[in-house]
């Protein structure tokens, strides 16, 4: 694929979406991998419409889960308008799965060899402006002494490459575990899924750059939430997980 120039047209839009930007609630909830739409210059990567449905391009059910929560805390939510498969915004540019080559059991023919000049635009198109919005929300709390915490939101599926996954609910740290210890103990208090801390990945996964980017590097407790989507399929089970999990973020500040 030659150089991107030009990558999101009038059409396709901003490449980040903010709702609540001025939520009360000090949790500040962000989720990179919300959308599987493409930019028009993409076409469709080469792929096929079953890989461009499947959690390659996206997880599913995330962004449903993060909105209800956003209203049912009052808190601002940053999202990502497109997929992960053009650049995966919880990488940084140096990772090979920022724009990877082969996910799961595909391999991605529109991101095969592709040239620096290639990854630079996307990086400039997707990333950087991700980024830059939520540092300058950040920036702006933190002007007006608003506390926050920071809650990224994500999505897993039940089986990979064979393996089925037990695990239902899974509370991600790095090296700040304040928030995520208290989550995990009141959902021992409150066992509605099989929940387990830094599972399916962890921090070795190279899972947690979002935290680090904004959450360690601010000083900022922080999280992050995988849940599987087979939980999540309908309205019903994303209102479910979400009120489930607002509870557990409600009482962990408390506590």
């Amino acid at each position: 694929m030659h150089a991107a120039q030009g990558i999101l047209t009038e059409a396709d839009g901003d490449c980040v979406a903010v709702e609540r930007p001025d939520g009360k609630s000090a949790v500040f909830i962000i989720c990179e991998h919300a959308s599987r739409t493409l930019p028009k210059y993409f076409g469709d990567l080469g792929l096929s419409t079953e890989a461009l449905s499947s959690h390659i391009a996206w997880d599913p059910g995330a962004l449903a889960v993060a909105t209800k929560m956003s209203g049912s805390l009052d808190a601002t939510l940053v999202y990502q308008r497109f997929s992960r498969l053009i650049y995966d915004c919880n990488r940084p540019p140096e990772s090979a799965g920022a724009m990877p080559e082969v996910s799961e059991i595909y391999t991605i023919p529109g991101n095969q060899h592709l040239q620096t000049s290639d990854r630079q635009a996307r990086t400039n198109a997707l990333y950087i402006p991700f980024h830059d919005r939520i540092r300058a929300l950040l920036k702006e709390r933190a002007a007006r002494e608003q506390n926050t915490v920071i809650v990224t939101v994500h999505s897993f599926t039940p089986v990979y490459n064979g393996r089925q996954r037990a695990v239902e609910l899974g509370i991600l740290h790095d090296e700040d575990r304040w928030l995520a210890d208290r989550m995990l103990d009141a959902a021992v208090e409150a066992p509605l899924y099989r929940t387990e801390r830094n599972e399916p990945y962890g921090p070795e996964d190279g899972v947690t750059h979002t935290l680090k980017l904004h959450g360690l590097a601010n000083g900022l407790h922080n999280v992050m939430i995988e849940v599987r989507n087979d939980l999540i399929g309908d309205d019903v089970g994303q209102g479910v997980v979400a009120d489930y999990l607002t509870g557990l973020i409600q009482s962990s500040l408390e506590a």
